[in-house]
């Protein structure tokens, strides 16, 4: 099997959202004088958090779209159910100034994506919306790397579905097993890749599912190092498993 195109998820995997979006609410709830009400940072990024996987699980079910997903947000994680739309807006659009100035991507992902650069094709899937991915990619100077950006909100679809995942075979002109995907979470990106028929390639940054079984089908990794000696690349970069 000759994987000919790698396709890529965002949040997580190039992109370190998990500390842009710590360090950006806890810059923008400072500003805000809101640290107070939560006990401590920790207390209310943990909220945060808890709440944006909610509300992100019913937009990724289809209960609701992006915008609406991101102004409940703003009104549960404050407990004002009365806010309009504009409010939230406003509110969430405040907190994006602070998210937006740590964003950065991870130190593994520019040398990967030079080393593949002459022998795979690139693609990118995310359960996001296109215009903040392709934004994001702009501003980390990478959109270039792809030939294609695919995100939920436009595609009608959400990973797991294998209909996400082909798509992007689709978009690619590639078959699923000429396809790898490289993603954070071991089931939405992992198994949903391995059961859409690509060679899925399970990215477990510092052992963050270290106490998670992994699922059958994805292979793991815990750096980028490691991916082309996955894809098989002709080069002398990577690095072998440390999951073995």
């Amino acid at each position: 099997m000759t994987i000919e195109a790698v396709v890529w998820d965002v949040d997580d995997t190039l992109f370190d959202y998990t500390t842009a979006d710590r360090e950006g609410l806890r810059a923008h709830l400072a500003a805000e004088r809101l640290l107070d009400r939560h006990g401590s940072a920790e207390e209310a990024l943990a909220h945060w958090r808890t709440i944006t996987d909610a509300q992100w699980a019913r937009f990724a079910a289809g209960e609701v779209d992006f915008l609406t997903q991101r102004r409940d947000r703003t009104r549960v994680f404050l407990d004002r159910p009365e806010l309009t739309d504009a409010e939230a807006d406003d509110w969430f659009d405040r907190y994006l100034v602070h998210y937006e100035a740590a964003w950065s991507l991870f130190p593994d992902v520019l040398p990967v994506l030079d080393t593949l650069a002459a022998t795979h094709r690139h693609a990118v899937l995310s359960n996001s919306s296109l215009t903040v991915q392709d934004r994001k990619l702009r501003v980390l100077g990478v959109h270039d790397r792809f030939e294609a950006v695919l995100c939920a909100a436009e595609l009608g679809v959400s990973k797991p579905a294998a209909d996400a995942f082909l798509a992007a075979c689709d978009a690619l002109a590639l078959a699923p097993h000429q396809v790898a995907y490289v993603g954070d979470h071991p089931e939405i990106d992992g198994r949903g890749a391995a059961e859409a028929g690509l060679l899925s390639v399970w990215i477990d940054r510092g052992g963050a599912y270290a106490t998670v079984d992994p699922p059958a089908g994805p292979r793991r990794i815990a750096s980028l190092a490691e991916l082309p000696s996955v894809l098989g690349a002709d080069t002398r970069f990577g690095a072998p498993s440390t999951f073995g």
